[in-house]
């Protein structure tokens, strides 16, 4: 599994949020999000994840006796020590790496409040100067002043790209200042927004769509 994948700081992130979870809640979280639509938390993908991130030690699987009902038992996921490690290292890497990849982006921005206001700010600090260092690098070589016609048609990629940094850098900033102005509840300041579904809760947002894995 690539360690940068969203869908491991998703899953993670996720199972964190919870204390602990079964997989379906996961999955339901993670529409609840819309991550079905920018990244590849499919259903197979998370079930995937859960069961090779317990194999790894970043999640303990406990196994839950089937209900009275009936039908299979459940496994229920909790986050480890080396799991919590690992979500904040994939974390602050994916705040600060200037990759293109938009979806582990995203899934950073929907767990920066888990650390302190102060980092945050660091880190999307940190993320400006990389995006200016590479912006710096791709400027020898292209001048976005003088047009993309200057590198026939394909300067429009150096185009799309260049564009794409300096939106980067302008949201980000954006950002930074309304974190600095006070938005949000970071880690230590009190109650956390809470944006995980409570056991049996509807999820307006969910694809409907069964997975064999759901009932695991």
């Amino acid at each position: 599994m690539d360690r940068m994948s969203a869908i491991r700081l998703l899953v993670l992130g996720a199972v964190r949020q919870h204390g602990r979870a079964h997989g379906y809640q996961v999955r339901n979280d993670l529409e609840y999000w819309g991550a079905h639509e920018w990244s590849n938390a499919k259903p197979g993908s998370i079930y995937h994840a859960l069961k090779q991130m317990a194999k790894q030690g970043l999640l303990h699987a406990h196994e839950i006796a089937p209900s009275t009902a009936g039908g299979p038992p459940r496994t229920e996921y909790e986050i480890t020590d080396k799991g919590t490690e690992e979500f904040l290292a994939l974390l602050r890497e994916s705040l600060t790496s200037y990759d293109q990849k938009m979806d582990v982006k995203s899934a950073a921005i929907g767990f920066i409040v888990d650390l302190p206001r102060s980092e945050a700010v660091a880190l999307l600090k940190e993320r400006i100067r990389r995006i200016g260092e590479w912006r710096a690098a791709v400027t020898e070589h292209y001048v976005p002043e003088d047009g993309p016609e200057q590198l026939g048609h394909i300067g429009e990629i150096m185009n799309l790209w260049v564009h794409t940094a300096d939106a980067d850098a302008e949201w980000t900033r954006g950002l930074i200042a309304r974190i600095e102005g006070g938005a949000y509840t970071f880690a230590g300041e009190g109650e956390p927004f809470v944006g995980v579904l409570a056991e049996g809760e509807e999820n307006p947002y969910a694809t409907g769509t069964p997975h064999p894995g759901d009932r695991h």
